[in-house]
């Protein structure tokens, strides 16, 4: 997934205020809990000399409801009193941290635009369907058919055969209404994923009404309803299951590449060969190996040499130095996605046992030359070679 949304943290002069904090309410005391969880943070922003309007702005963000069933996180980050990032994250954080400095914390930001889906919901009947979108910058609308001989008549006759027919043309033509306003929409916005639930007989007369391009993103999820009365919870869960499964559809195909590219010299792995094509541009798409808990590769254990400039990133403070830089000390995980985000490089976090990475990392390469390091072992093979030229 690329980064654009978190640009403008890089871009952004003077401190940043982070902070990932677990808000995942278990019961009716949840909220003190989510307090206190927050106190201990606020602890040690006034520690590391964060403003107290900056930690006030961010109480204000962190200790409010989310609504959101289950574990769940959420990562601010602000300056001043302004909010710049603001996120609920997928899961819980294994790591609770408050960060104040002119970088902020940029691994839970990255897993939370991951696992971010541009979807748009269908919730259809026989007489229009109700459009919702997630991670669109567009209105949620309805859509009516415009065409209301809806209800068949249990009789005999012709005239009741003809009013049969007269209801099926109506439901045909208002499947063709909301299919146009589907095909449209999806060719201005280019959803990743057309969700479609509600009534059987509608959904199957829109699904031979849209267009070959929605048709290529359409997954079928049963349960929904524009009318009251449907199972919230369940049809919620049905949805989670469909969501989680086109994530890990979209992680494999990233991952397929860099098994590939490891294997014909288009790609790299281990901290030391990752930022070394960071520096010179070369990353189309980082990937990090992440646990069974969704922890990624221990990078903020380990200190990169880096500056002003994202792209001036090295083990040794010496080649920083060489580009002309001062050099300043930065945690690894905070360095390396830093420089992803400047290069326009996309990332994706691939669980554990999907790929072997030496140090949790790899990277699928745009360009290689002779000066790029290179795998001469497959990457899943237990000893790892490397060859420099």
């Amino acid at each position: 997934m690329k980064l654009d949304s978190l640009k403008p943290l890089l871009d952004h002069d003077g401190a940043l205020t982070t902070v990932c904090l677990d808000v995942t309410k278990a019961d009716e005391a949840g909220d003190r809990e989510i307090r206190n969880r927050w106190h201990s943070l606020k602890r040690s922003l006034e520690h590391q000399g964060a403003p107290a309007d900056t930690v006030e702005a961010i109480a204000d963000v962190v200790l409010r409801p989310t609504h959101v069933p289950g574990p769940h996180g959420r990562l601010v980050v602000a300056s001043g009193t302004e909010i710049l990032f603001d996120r609920v994250l997928a899961d819980a954080p294994a790591r609770q941290e408050a960060f104040h400095a002119d970088d902020p914390l940029l691994m839970p930001a990255a897993q939370a635009v991951d696992e971010a889906v541009r979807y748009l919901l269908v919730e259809v009947d026989r007489t229009g369907a109700d459009l919702t979108w997630s991670g669109v910058d567009l209105p949620d609308e309805e859509v009516a058919g415009g065409h209301d001989v809806l209800h068949k008549v249990h009789a005999g006759g012709w005239s009741h055969r003809r009013m049969q027919t007269r209801v099926e043309d109506s439901w045909e033509r208002n499947a063709g209404a909301v299919a146009a306003e589907l095909d449209r929409l999806v060719a201005v916005a280019h959803p990743e994923v057309v969700l479609l639930t509600g009534d059987v007989r509608a959904v199957a007369m829109l699904r031979d009404e849209v267009g070959k391009a929605v048709s290529e993103v359409l997954i079928e999820v049963p349960g929904g309803s524009r009318a009251d009365g449907v199972k919230e919870d369940v049809f919620a869960a049905r949805l989670h299951e469909v969501m989680e499964a086109y994530r890990a559809r979209r992680r494999d195909v990233v991952v397929d590449r860099l098994s590939e590219a490891l294997g014909r010299g288009g790609g790299v792995t281990s901290l030391e060969d990752v930022v070394e094509v960071l520096r010179r541009g070369q990353v189309d798409e980082l990937v990090i190996s992440v646990d069974a808990a969704g922890v990624p590769a221990p990078l903020a254990e380990r200190e990169l040499w880096t500056s002003d400039d994202p792209l001036a990133i090295s083990l040794r403070r010496s080649e920083v130095e060489a580009q002309g830089q001062a050099p300043r000390k930065l945690r690894a995980d905070i360095a390396v996605l830093r420089a992803a985000v400047a290069e326009d490089a996309g990332v994706t976090f691939a669980p554990e046992g999907k790929i072997a990475l030496a140090d949790g990392l790899g990277a699928v390469l745009r360009w290689t030359d002779p000066a790029t390091p290179h795998e001469t072992a497959p990457a899943y093979t237990t000893v790892r070679r490397r060859r420099r030229t």
